[in-house]
């Protein structure tokens, strides 16, 4: 692996944390889910549902944005992973067809085949974004300056619908150090914080919401952070 360069603008660390985060959490759900509970099933497959659309609506922003911007500087360089992405799609729709099928027919046997069609997306998606962490992010520092990657990482924000964002953000803010969900809190408008905090008190821990309301410089909340 090329060397990465941590004071650089990093357009793939957050929303990857997040992936990485929501993958784990899900492949987790789904080696646990009792298909004798409706309740229980409904809920593992509603979030690998988000989970599986997420992932959709990520590829589409690294095709539409961050594979232009490399090809414009050095043709090819996105090649092997454009082509990933399109296996990604396949696999995606795969995973959605023995979700649909799992729902129609809660047995030991389909959870176990959605758990492991899921345990190697997983396991391919680990190893894809390593490589976009270290080779795309290598030639995207060699092209451009942190400004104009700043700016692109601003134009892929402006296009996300709310949902998206509001769904990257609850996966986003666990996965985080707390400098990292400090920082990236302290640059945010008061309203677009506000709502950060309120997701925030809700996914940390009482040690660490007890961190960012100290970093922030804001009241403690009423209620009770996640234990």
């Amino acid at each position: 692996m090329p060397p990465t360069t941590p004071a650089r603008h990093d357009l793939y660390a957050a929303i990857h944390k997040a992936l990485r985060h929501f993958m784990v959490d899900t492949l987790m759900r789904l080696s646990r889910v009792d298909v004798a509970d409706p309740e229980d099933l409904q809920q593992t497959l509603g979030q690998l549902d988000e989970l599986l659309i997420l992932c959709g609506q990520h590829l589409h922003n690294e095709n539409s944005f961050i594979h232009p911007a490399l090809e414009a500087g050095r043709p090819g360089v996105s090649a092997r992973i454009g082509a990933e992405h399109e296996e990604h799609v396949q696999a995606i729709a795969e995973l959605q067809t023995e979700r649909k099928a799992l729902a129609a027919n809660p047995q030991p046997a389909g959870a176990l085949r959605v758990y492991r069609r899921l345990s190697r997306f997983v396991a391919e998606n680990f190893e894809h974004m390593l490589v976009e962490e270290t080779r795309h992010n290598a030639a995207l520092w060699e092209l451009y300056t942190d400004a104009e990657l700043d700016e692109l990482h601003q134009r892929i924000l402006q296009s996300l619908p709310m949902e998206e964002v509001q769904l990257v953000w609850r996966w986003l803010v666990p996965a985080l150090s707390p400098q990292e969900r400090a920082d990236m809190m302290a640059s945010m408008p008061p309203p677009v914080r506000d709502m950060a905090l309120d997701v925030a008190q809700a996914r940390l821990n009482q040690r660490d919401w007890a961190k960012l309301c100290r970093a922030l410089q804001v009241a403690p909340m009423p209620g009770l952070a996640a234990a």
